[in-house]
């Protein structure tokens, strides 16, 4: 019976050895990347933070030409009798004339003014739009980054975890052999280093992804090397809630996007109210009849636009402006909340991970790696069952994990207060 489980046992274990040093190659290591040079990168060229950048721009292009009077109209006028073609007639008769004109539409005073102040406090929002993706993908840059330095700890986990997992299994076989253990133990201790292959599988294919992301934000070839990160560590909170809300009130771009909407909407009702008054245009003409008998003519005409249909246009036009402003209103005071209620969430998660750190270096970790070198120890001379061992390897890698994560978890919660505040925390 030993024989046989001997055959089956080696011819299971050498594909299985060989997969596994396989999935626990590490391939050539590109120089750990700083973040701060990631995300000097992504600000130099990620398209996201580019097209942005192009839109403020083109708004700022907007107030003069929005405030400019419009283009004059130059007018040519000609009159000739008895004769439908050009010119005819112009020496036989008093009424022929050739004209030379200039017209210029002339807005009520104040409208120009106000629209170029409407497009102004439009650039300031575009602006602050601009602002609010380039924290975002930086935001992003971060959180992958933190990823990508999570997965690369926890690759380092299993690698060292297959090491005592394989002491396990050396223990157990030895057990085996010498009649104390049974063929149960040895098989459970090779399907939990097929788990472990598992889950290596799924860390590179996890960091696989992330790499595709963070190559994406950062505007790379998807075939360039793979990014490799510095050891992530851990970062305390300087500041209270309190001190971060007032830094995000004052420089939150979704915030000041909100509070520059409703400064508009305010100038857009001003400007509804100057449309009740008339715009004007004003023409000047110049006439020559024969200029052997008779003077040239001059003229100046003041025309008027009068805004009669009022019920049906300006009125209308006043009112939307002020359901607008109302709306923009409640939308900065909503924007506002929403910003305190997400760094809340995210000051309280980076201030509870902080705690969990501390437990897990202080208390679950040592503890775990201890219970599993004495249960180790009580196995190899028969005074304990191999599932209080396995048990205790369980732990130990299971908590190892859980502290890495945790630890990603803080540094990510701790992107998002700087992406709301625009404080930076490192």
């Amino acid at each position: 019976m030993k024989f046989i489980f001997t055959v089956v046992f080696a011819s299971l274990l050498f594909p299985f050895a060989a997969t596994l040093a396989r999935a626990q190659e590490v391939p050539t290591a590109n120089r750990p990347v700083q973040l701060a040079d990631l995300l000097a990168e992504a600000e130099r060229n990620n398209p996201q933070i580019q097209a942005a950048r192009n839109g403020w721009q083109s708004a700022q292009q907007v107030p003069t030409q929005v405030s400019t009077l419009p283009d004059p109209q130059f007018v040519l006028q000609h009159v000739s009798v008895g004769s439908p073609r050009p010119f005819a007639g112009y020496t036989n008769s008093d009424f022929a004339y050739v004209g030379l004109g200039i017209s210029q539409d002339l807005p009520y005073p104040g409208k120009l003014h106000l629209r170029g102040e409407i497009a102004r406090k439009d650039a300031d929002v575009t602006q602050q739009r601009s602002e609010s993706v380039r924290r975002m993908v930086l935001a992003a840059v971060k959180m992958a980054y933190f990823q990508l330095a999570y997965f690369a700890e926890q690759r380092t986990i299993l690698d060292g975890d297959g090491q005592l997992l394989q002491q396990v299994e050396q223990a157990s076989e030895a057990r085996f052999r010498n009649g104390m253990g049974s063929q149960q133990e040895v098989l459970q201790a090779q399907l939990e280093r097929t788990k472990l292959l598992r889950e290596i599988t799924t860390n590179q294919l996890e960091a696989g992804k992330v790499q595709a992301e963070i190559k994406q934000l950062l505007n790379r070839q998807q075939s360039s090397p793979d990014i490799e990160t510095t050891e992530l560590s851990d970062t305390a909170t300087p500041y209270t809630y309190d001190q971060l809300l007032a830094a995000a009130n004052a420089n939150n771009p979704e915030i000041a996007g909100a509070q520059k909407m409703v400064e508009k909407q305010g100038l857009q009702v001003d400007l509804a109210r100057k449309d009740f008054y008339p715009d004007f245009n004003l023409q000047y003409m110049w006439q020559r009849t024969d200029p052997t008998q008779f003077r040239a003519y001059y003229s100046v005409t003041l025309g008027v636009r009068i805004p009669i249909y009022r019920g049906r246009r300006q009125q209308p036009e006043l009112a939307q402006a002020e359901a607008d402003q109302s709306q923009a209103k409640n939308n900065s005071e909503a924007q506002t909340q929403q910003t305190a209620f997400l760094l809340r969430q995210q000051f309280l998660s980076a201030e509870k991970s902080e705690e969990l750190l501390k437990i897990y270096r202080e208390g679950l970790m040592p503890q775990a790696r201890a219970a599993l070198e004495a249960g180790m120890a009580a196995y190899q001379s028969n005074r304990q069952e191999f599932q209080g061992l396995l048990s205790s390897f369980l732990d130990v890698l299971k908590f190892d994990e859980e502290y890495w994560q945790t630890l990603s978890e803080h540094e990510t919660a701790l992107a998002q207060i700087e992406q709301l505040t625009g404080l930076s925390l490192r």
